[in-house]
């Protein structure tokens, strides 16, 4: 039975590799590093790239060679094996240790790396003729990359500001490429060097005639391109001046190498950098938002409750409101005096309603004076059953029968 047909494989679109100057193993140790480890390494530009193999086309490391200080061929300390597959960069900060395969494999490093940054084939290498050549185009290359872009030493700065960045910043570089004051499109150049314990500052000017820049000095020097002025300047000082350069040697995001299962290949991933958010925990997704939390006001003293508003308090009258003073040649009022406010009057309660008087019970017909008098001597016993108030009682009849008397004895004599 014939097997089913598959269809063909397609292969997975690879990225394309990365051209070089010069490209070939090499072993590597950095200062924090405790042994030697391998790359596959490419030079482009003045840049040095490392890879896990020689089929990634995305780079681990990357070492920038424009902090060139000296290169070195030397064996490290107390090794006893051949010195001619070992050499030295000394950057500006840092120094990194190399080991190669061979003499040749270290003398082609030296060669290319020297022709990008000194931006001239070395004289002083065990090289063929065929290196040479080799050399030669990657500085005719070098040479047009360099006339496209501006140094890295470039900044757009103003006179002043520029010596100021030279001084506060020296372990940074000292010689500063900045656009011309004069408004003719030129470039200015500025150093700075330390001459028994005082700063020289010096600043050159560079015009621009056509495609060239003219250094204007006692033998004014043209040169191709603004890369080639910084090297005049660094080649012409034995390498006194150094170009400024930032310290941005630290990424701004994680990345990592992951092997690709289907091919071997290794990818750099790169995350991206999440979004800034604001303070405070964030909401859970799908669940209700919290609200935003209430300023609470600090209390001036422990245990300190504030005070609640007093309803019946006097409250201050509105300006809108308050009665107009009068100025008729008397004391007004000053405004910083307290003002004594009225109390507020407060609503009479209702009296209670008055009692209707009550009419006095009519005697009985029947009782005679006699038993009248004698009852309400009787009732007035009852109602004051004390001794004393009865003899208050009759101490004031007879007074009163005595004033009756004398009036009618008065009559009497009148009538006479």
């Amino acid at each position: 039975m014939a097997s089913a047909l598959r269809p063909p494989r397609i292969p997975k679109p690879k990225g394309a590799l990365p051209s070089h100057y010069y490209e070939n193993f090499l072993e590597k140790k950095g200062p924090c590093d405790g042994d030697y480890k391998k790359f596959w390494a490419g030079l482009k530009g003045c840049t040095l790239y490392f890879y896990n193999s020689n089929r990634d086309s995305q780079h681990v490391e990357k070492l920038d060679l424009t902090a060139l200080v000296k290169l070195t061929d030397d064996p490290p300390w107390g090794s006893s094996r051949d010195p001619g597959i070992h050499f030295s960069l000394v950057l500006r900060n840092q120094e990194i240790k190399f080991k190669v395969e061979s003499l040749e494999s270290r003398e082609m490093w030296k060669g290319f790396i020297l022709t990008v940054v000194e931006l001239r084939i070395p004289s002083n290498l065990t090289l063929l003729p065929g290196h040479l050549y080799m050399m030669a185009e990657a500085l005719a290359k070098e040479e047009a990359r360099r006339a496209l872009e501006v140094p890295s030493c470039f900044l757009k700065v103003s006179r002043l500001e520029a010596q100021l960045l030279l001084e506060r910043y020296p372990e940074c570089g000292n010689l500063l490429l900045r656009p011309s004051g004069d408004g003719t499109g030129g470039v200015s150049v500025t150093t700075r060097q330390t001459l028994d314990g005082s700063s020289v500052v010096r600043h050159y000017k560079v015009k621009h005639e056509g495609p060239k820049y003219v250094i204007d000095v006692e033998e004014p020097f043209s040169c191709d391109s603004l890369d080639a002025v910084v090297n005049y300047f660094v080649t012409r000082t034995k390498k006194s001046l150094v170009p400024f350069l930032p310290d941005e040697d630290y990424e701004k995001v994680l990345g990592y190498v992951e092997a690709d299962n289907e091919n071997g290949e290794s990818v750099w991933v790169a995350r991206e950098a999440p979004a800034p958010r604001g303070p405070g925990p964030a909401p859970p997704s799908g669940g209700p938002r919290q609200l935003p939390p209430v300023p609470v006001t600090p209390v001036s003293g422990p245990n300190k409750l504030t005070p609640l508003r007093n309803e019946d308090e006097n409250y201050v009258i509105p300006i809108a409101h308050a009665p107009a003073a009068t100025y008729v040649n008397g004391d007004v009022p000053s405004p910083s005096r307290p003002v004594t406010r009225k109390p507020k009057k407060v609503a009479k309660v209702p009296a209670k309603p008055p009692k209707l008087p009550v009419a006095p019970k009519p005697e009985p017909q029947g009782l005679n004076g006699g038993l009248a008098k004698k009852l309400a001597g009787n009732s007035a016993q009852a109602f004051f059953p004390t001794t004393g108030l009865a003899d208050l009682t009759a101490e004031l009849e007879e007074k009163l029968r005595r004033r009756r008397a004398l009036e009618h004895s008065a009559g009497h004599a009148g009538d006479l």
